[in-house]
């Protein structure tokens, strides 16, 4: 299984990066196993990021991936945001919650100009991103810092507007893939295609380099995405059980039990669709709501639900994020996996 030149790892293998459930381990281990490991940033300070970074480059000398949203900062609706809340209040009597306390979520930070700075002192060999790119005056800074740039699609037309502002590869995520969707320039579900529909379309349509996402979990998976014209794979589902993500509990346990069967797109934790194991939230609030708060403004609603709820081991207002196909989670070392997936175990 060979890897191509620019990707410069052992093998064509991206672990996705998947802010909330990881942080640096899981990157190394990825990284020790031959594949690209990224470290997800957008819920993570400037020092953190440094932090995070140093414990990567101490233990492994191979290449990485910093990942970065792009997302446009939603300018405030408190009349839309008191009447999302309102629609909670029922959860809270039940927890015995003071609804006063939905003041804030975990912060979602949009590549702007401090970042691009320290992106440019840490000269990472890979950043990505993820709803498009930033302004371009910021992404000349990740430019002069030598990194590669990779940016996720999800439609042809994305892929075409990625190209043209001079990414070095696509990630052409299909609707099987679990966490956020990466689209952004149009949010209509319907142009949503499959991965077996999108990737040899978008190869079709590009020049640079294709990475194929969702629904890929073992290296069947791997050998079907590289046939369809991808350059390499990237996995994200399979990772959540490896001892070196920091996938919480009541999310590891959905995981392993029938309910990961059913996965489905939901904006009711964040505002933006992405894919989780179907729970209590998503089922009687949406999946999708048309009246939720703009991403990432709608987090704030569910988050102290969604402590207590764990606290009690209980996952109804837990984003579970999830593919559609969970078969090749495993509860193995990430390295382990990450060579399983290339057919090397």
């Amino acid at each position: 299984m060979n890897t191509p030149d620019w990707l410069a790892t052992e093998l064509p293998i991206l672990q996705a990066p998947m802010a909330g459930v990881q942080g640096s381990a899981l990157a190394i281990a990825v990284c020790q196993g031959g594949g690209l490991g990224a470290l997800p940033c957008a819920m993570l300070s400037g020092e953190e990021i440094r932090e995070e970074v140093a414990r990567i480059r101490a233990q492994t000398d191979r290449p990485f991936n910093l990942n970065f949203f792009a997302h446009a900062v939603p300018a405030p609706d408190p009349e839309r945001e008191a009447a999302w809340r309102a629609r909670f209040a029922a959860y809270y009597e039940e927890f015995g919650l003071d609804p006063a306390s939905a003041t804030g979520g975990p912060a979602r930070r949009p590549f702007d100009a401090e970042i691009a700075a320290l992106v440019r002192a840490l000269r990472p060999p890979v950043v990505s991103f993820h709803f498009g790119l930033p302004a371009d005056d910021l992404l000349a800074e990740v430019r002069s810092a030598g990194a590669r740039i990779l940016a996720s699609a999800t439609t042809v037309a994305e892929a075409l507007w990625l190209e043209a502002r001079g990414v070095d590869a696509i990630i052409a995520q299909g609707i099987e893939a679990g966490g956020h969707r990466g689209l952004f320039l149009s949010e209509d579900l319907d142009t949503q295609l499959g991965t077996l529909a999108l990737v040899p379309q978008v190869v079709q349509a590009v020049r640079v380099p294709v990475i194929a996402a969702g629904g890929i979990a073992d290296a069947r998976g791997v050998h079907a995405a590289l046939a369809l014209g991808a350059a390499a794979a990237q996995v994200g589902t399979a990772y959540l059980l490896c001892p070196e993500a920091t996938t919480r509990a009541v999310h590891r346990a959905a995981l392993k039990s029938e309910r990961a069967r059913h996965t489905a797109l939901t904006n009711v934790f964040s505002g933006r669709p992405a894919r989780g194991i179907v729970n209590r939230l998503m089922t009687e609030l949406g999946p999708m709501a048309a009246d939720a708060p703009r991403f990432p403004l709608a987090t704030a609603a569910s988050a102290p639900l969604r402590a207590k709820a764990e606290s009690l081991g209980v996952d109804d207002f837990s984003p579970l994020w999830a593919g559609q196909n969970t078969s090749g989670c495993r509860e193995v070392p990430a390295a382990d996996l990450t060579r399983a997936l290339a057919g090397l175990a």
